[in-house]
């Protein structure tokens, strides 16, 4: 049996979802969930974006072990000299070229015939190949490029060193016969594929990914590039925790291979995706919905209870899904809370551990019950953004049927007090505008969405907003047993991102 390799792309094509928006600390610590998951690789970047971005690969690379840390590069000197230098403190480098190879791409995009862009390939393997022994190429487009020249393009950069050739569906074109085809035509036309593992990167333009992926690994594929939650460009990439499920429960079909990722740690991963992200999983999605182990229909609900398997073909423990379970409460301390944010993935140190056990302790004396989605939000919300420039000190808000809602906030800039008082359309959009007169930035609010982080009449509540000012479009996020104060610290937090830009 083959191990099939996992290859995480959450920080990279993930990212460019619209919607989703990262920091650094943000991006180290799902690097560590991916890591503690059993992912074999994680593409954590695209250095030459910015020298943000080459940072944020680079602490990756500095400070996540058991993994292969892998930085993108296009086909060109400056672009693999940026990944060379982020993922040089990698315990295991790897350096991702692309270049695309497609006759559509070829005309409009790059306007290079066929030999040059078999020039460039063979030239940029061999010049990643002098930074680092791991490279991998991806011949962009390959789903729609000529079957001839796609093979002539593999066969050139095996011979010129690359140790994966990644075959991508990079606009969701393809379907899974289709797809598998083209996987086992490489394997029979590309005398030196034996010399490189191929590997597939599909997108989900046409709901396709995963079903191109699982016909691939059939044909010979053996490492497999997807996102927690199927996020990525457009309709997003094939979704991780489909892929290794898939795997797992159908072992009569998938014989042939296996993954050693840690299942019971997908649904913490995949929350920890959507809020980090601020892009919300759907209700039904396979594996990590809401809904993937409920059931309504009486019908569903009489067979399940005589025979869980007669509508359940997985578990929800085998995903890590718990449901409502009580872990603390406000007799709990700090070691209690330590221990279980370490079960849920996260390293903290003493100061931020103090810092979230006083809104822990807050929460828990207007909570009777904490769950692990508290916690998550609470991490989230209090400890990982950045540092903040803009710190709530208090609000006050006037509002009824019969008045015109006003607020006023105080917070603390650089250790000064700042106020703000306006009027609103409602108690939100009035703090909202108190705010950007406190800060003396004009925010313009283009998306906002409140949700229940756990049941009941206390259940902290969840505010993601989209902010847009100073030019720049960023997510923020609060959380309070009251909506309105949740609504002012997510505002704040997407003030203090624009401050850090």
């Amino acid at each position: 049996m083959d191990k099939l390799i996992i290859f995480d792309t959450t920080l990279r094509d993930g990212e460019q979802a619209p919607g989703a928006s990262l920091n650094p600390a943000e991006k180290l610590e799902i690097a560590y969930a991916l890591a503690a998951m059993g992912v074999d690789v994680i593409e954590a970047g695209f250095p030459i974006a910015s020298p943000g971005e080459l940072e944020s690969v680079k602490q990756i690379s500095k400070s996540v072990k058991n993994a292969v840390i892998c930085a993108l590069a296009r086909c060109i000197q400056a672009d693999i000299d940026a990944a060379a230098e982020a993922v040089k403190p990698a315990e295991n480098p790897r350096i991702h070229v692309f270049l695309a190879t497609s006759k559509i791409h070829m005309q409009y995009k790059l306007k290079k015939a066929e030999d040059e862009i078999l020039r460039l390939a063979v030239e940029s393997v061999k010049y990643a190949k002098k930074f680092c022994s791991d490279v991998d190429f991806s011949p962009e487009d390959a789903s729609r490029t000529e079957p001839a020249f796609l093979h002539r393009v593999v066969q050139a950069v095996i011979d010129a060193g690359a140790t994966t050739v990644n075959i991508p569906d990079t606009v969701g074109y393809s379907e899974p016969d289709e797809f598998g085809k083209i996987i086992r035509l490489i394997s029979e036309n590309v005398p030196n594929i034996k010399k490189a593992i191929v590997a597939v990167h599909c997108h989900n333009d046409l709901g396709l990914a995963v079903a191109n992926s699982l016909a691939a690994v059939k044909y010979g594929a053996r490492q497999v590039e997807c996102t927690v939650n199927g996020i990525g460009e457009r309709a997003g990439n094939a979704s991780l925790e489909e892929i290794v499920m898939a795997i797992r429960t159908r072992k009569d079909v998938y014989r042939m291979v296996e993954t050693t990722i840690d299942t019971k740690q997908i649904y913490k991963v995949s929350r920890l995706v959507s809020k980090l992200t601020g892009l919300p999983v759907a209700p039904n999605k396979a594996i990590v919905g809401a809904n993937a182990f409920r059931h309504e229909s009486g019908i569903h609900q009489d067979g399940v209870l005589k025979e869980r398997s007669t509508y359940e073909i997985i578990k929800s423990e085998d995903v890590g899904y718990v449901g409502d379970a009580l872990f603390l409460g406000k007799h709990s301390g700090r070691h209690a809370l330590s221990a279980r944010l370490k079960d849920l993935g996260f390293k903290l140190t003493e100061e931020e551990l103090e810092k979230l056990y006083t809104r822990f302790k807050e929460l828990a004396d207007k909570k009777k019950q904490i769950f692990d989605e508290d916690l998550l939000t609470l991490v989230e919300d209090e400890v990982k953004l950045i540092k903040p420039v803009w710190i709530l000190d208090s609000f006050e808000i006037n509002s009824g049927t019969k008045l015109i809602p006003s607020a006023t906030v105080l917070l603390r800039y650089k250790g000064k007090a700042v106020s703000g008082k306006s009027n609103g359309d409602g108690p939100v959009d009035a703090c909202f505008k108190a705010l950007d007169k406190a800060t003396g930035i004009k925010g313009e609010l283009q998306d906002y969405r409140i949700e229940a982080v756990t049941k009941g009449k206390d259940a902290l509540g969840e505010v993601g907003l989209k902010l847009k000012a100073k030019g720049s479009v960023v997510i923020g996020r609060g959380s309070s047993t009251d909506i309105i104060e949740a609504s002012v610290r997510a505002y704040i937090s997407a003030l203090n991102k624009i401050e850090s830009l």
